[in-house]
């Protein structure tokens, strides 16, 4: 299963409309909203924010306004036919004063998803685990040298030291001695 790394963009103008793709990496169908509300106000005055997303357990479009099946479900089928999961796809459009058509306006969403998604990098994925792990600043180095092939999204030092991280089962057994093993939540996480 691929991924993709960073959010990214790109921009496609047909007959005098603009399109704005947007992906971004999600972890689950919550994030959705906020990050459609992010781009509405960052993209103000849009026509439409039509989208579609795919995670490991669920999928959904919008076609927001546009004729039925001719924004969100053709951006779902890029997402679809690329393999992705963990993205959403957002098509902003500003008309551009010249109706499409259904047929055009099929190609114009599938065109301006293909156009971002094959600008963005992609990423394997694998099941894993973000966690979160604590121990003494004794054992830092040796913690540090077993998590090689894991991702530390943050770490906190009070008396002892916490870390988020986001690892495989293997690491996190064999590290499951030395730390304390706070919460674990089992997700799709990237393949390093």
């Amino acid at each position: 299963m691929k991924s993709i790394l960073n959010k990214e963009s790109s921009k496609i103008v047909i007959k005098n409309s603009k399109f704005i793709g947007i992906v971004i990496p999600i972890d689950t169908s919550n994030d959705v909203k906020m990050e459609i509300n992010n781009l509405r106000n960052e993209y103000k005055n849009a026509t439409h924010y039509c989208y579609a997303f795919k995670t490991i357990n669920d999928k959904g479009f919008s076609d927001d306004g546009e004729p039925s099946k001719t924004a969100g479900l053709p951006i779902l089928n890029v997402i679809e036919g690329e393999n992705l999961i963990n993205v959403l796809v957002v098509v902003i459009r500003y008309f551009g004063g010249i109706k499409l058509g259904p047929g055009g306006l099929i190609r114009a969403y599938t065109n301006a998803s293909k156009e971002v998604i094959n600008k963005a990098s992609k990423i394997d994925l694998i099941k894993g685990f973000i966690a979160s792990i604590t121990f003494p600043y004794s054992n830092e180095k040796e913690v540090l040298y077993l998590l090689k092939g894991s991702l530390i999204l943050e770490k906190k030092y009070d008396l002892n030291c916490t870390y988020i991280i986001k690892t495989t089962k293997d690491i996190l057994d064999s590290i499951n001695n030395i730390v304390t093993i706070n919460y674990k939540d089992e997700k799709m996480i990237p393949k390093i």
